[in-house]
């Protein structure tokens, strides 16, 4: 599993997915909440909704904008709390398919995704 995680989520069918083939999701969407940190997070980025990229890890790295504190188990998932944003998100169980383990902390940087020419 690697340390660094990238994914780049986009807007299908009014709901923030993605994909990763390499753990094996497609179009997996983001909700309960995380789906509005989601808004928030990427509403200075331009055309986010086209995709933008999502670095995360459950150690810091120097250019992290947000830290998500693991709050509580809720159904097959888990709650996140971001103080930052000073909001809750739920994350489903494909977060074990970047974790071996649930983390008790995700840093996480979003910016805009490159441009290929």
């Amino acid at each position: 599993m690697n340390v660094i995680n990238v994914i780049q989520p986009y807007w299908y069918l009014d709901m923030w997915v993605f994909d990763d083939p390499r753990v094996g999701l497609s179009a997996e969407p983001f909700v309960g909440g995380a789906d509005t940190m989601i808004d928030r997070v990427t509403s200075d980025i331009p055309d986010a909704k086209q995709g933008f990229n999502m670095v995360f890890s459950a150690t810091p790295s120097p250019d992290h904008q947000y830290r998500l504190e693991w709050k509580r188990e809720e159904g097959t998932g888990n709650v996140y709390y971001s103080e930052e944003l000073g909001a809750e998100g739920w994350l489903c169980p494909a977060l074990l398919r970047y974790f071996e383990e649930r983390p008790s902390q995700i840093y996480v940087q979003v910016r805009p995704r490159a441009i290929s020419s």
